[in-house]
């Protein structure tokens, strides 16, 4: 008897393994985009956060969207504190992502709000598209 339930938990833990090490689906991008103002005031950084919001948002691909004003209360060792605000858009795939850039939201977004931006950083990654 015991024999035999080891024997199955050891077979269910194999194509468990096997699950995880075969993904069935193209890992997702995530763009995060880490904007440093000219203006630092507090409505210029909502504008932005608000933009981010109404122009980035409503596009077709995204898993998940955040935008926000950096936590300004965190000053640890380990912050990085040379940005205002940030953004993170978790795509379906490169191809949504590479879809995304060219939309006309996008390119409005970038001609609307660059003048004030002091630097802008971009950190593309792949993310396991098991994990949304």
């Amino acid at each position: 008897m015991r024999a035999s339930l080891l024997a199955g938990t050891l077979a269910l833990a194999s194509c468990a393994m096997s699950v995880q090490a075969e993904p069935d689906t193209e890992p997702h991008l995530t763009h995060n985009v880490f904007f440093e103002l000219k203006d630092k005031d507090e409505t210029a950084v909502q504008s932005l956060v608000d933009a981010c919001y109404e122009y980035l948002a409503p596009h077709e691909g995204i898993v998940y969207f955040s935008a926000g004003p950096r936590h300004t209360d965190y000053k640890r060792e380990v912050n990085d504190l040379n940005f205002d605000v940030a953004l993170t858009i978790v795509f379906e795939d490169t191809a949504a992502q590479d879809a995304y850039q060219v939309t006309e939201p996008h390119l409005q977004f970038i001609e609307e709000f660059n003048e004030n931006w002091a630097s802008v950083r971009v950190f593309d990654s792949l993310a396991p598209s098991g994990s949304d």
